[in-house]
């Protein structure tokens, strides 16, 4: 399905009835990441994977900014008439999740974080970032994707799971390089989240996978000691991507954490 935001295509799915649930990409995936989710979750889930600006079937639209991936959003609950939903976040994606406490606050029923972190990027991550942004415009995105590939999988799967390896790999050689390029600047130049933290005040589930180098367990720990009731999960055996890496164990915890809901 497509949503027009100032003439932009925002592209995403809406499938199943029942408890909304956004779901939001990593970089530089898209909303596809998500199927191990929707196929576990649709029956008694409305489930919602949209595709950032610039990434999927969402056209490569500027401005990139998190604010704009918020909006965005937004606009496509908007259009499904859903005044609140889940906001499930993974990686970039919980950095759009921030964007919207910011500006949508009112739209969040609860929160999924995983393998994702609240502080802004470092000088050494940002210079990591314009990197990448240099290989992406003079290389294309199948050179991004080979630089990123071995960080965001975990040790087991790559050990393991060669099929989800080439999977994800063939997933990021696919993003279009505006998109990667929008995307990056728009992680350069998100604000620090962490003062956000303490002001959460909606139920909040936290997910790391025990072998993400990326945003490392102890990351997920100082989120959820931040977010006042807040549960955490780390999964064993999984790197940056937990949804794709341990799928069934992640849908289980995400599963009971929605259940959750209905009483709270």
């Amino acid at each position: 399905m497509i949503t027009l935001v100032d003439d932009a295509e925002i592209a995403f799915d809406d499938i199943g009835a029942g408890l909304p649930v956004v779901f939001l990409h990593a970089f530089p995936l898209n909303r596809t990441m998500w199927e191990p989710q929707i196929g576990a979750l649709v029956a008694e889930c409305r489930c919602i994977p949209v595709d950032f600006r610039g990434f999927g079937e969402s056209a490569a639209s500027p401005p990139f900014t998190m604010d704009r991936y918020a909006d965005d959003v937004a606009a496509v609950l908007d259009s499904l008439q859903i005044e609140r939903a889940v906001v499930v976040g993974l990686s970039m994606g919980g950095y759009a999740a921030f964007a919207m406490l910011r500006r949508h606050r009112e739209r969040i029923r609860a929160l999924v974080l995983a393998d994702t972190r609240a502080p802004a990027d470092t000088p050494e991550v940002v210079a990591r970032r314009r990197s990448l942004i240099e290989t992406a415009r003079t290389q294309g995105g199948t050179a991004v994707a080979n630089l990123q590939i071995a960080g965001l999988m975990g040790k087991s799967t790559r050990d393991k799971r060669p099929d989800v390896y080439d999977a994800m790999h063939r997933m990021m050689a696919q993003a279009p390089v505006e998109g990667i390029v929008g995307a990056l600047e728009a992680m350069i130049t998100r604000p620090d989240s962490t003062p956000l933290l303490p002001t959460i005040d909606i139920p909040t589930l936290v997910i790391a996978g025990d072998e993400d180098v990326i945003t490392p367990p102890k990351e997920a720990r100082k989120l959820s000691d931040a977010i006042d009731g807040s549960r955490l999960e780390v999964l064993r055996h999984a790197g940056h991507l937990s949804n794709v890496e341990r799928p069934a164990a992640f849908n289980t915890v995400v599963s009971e954490f929605l259940g959750s809901l209905l009483y709270n």
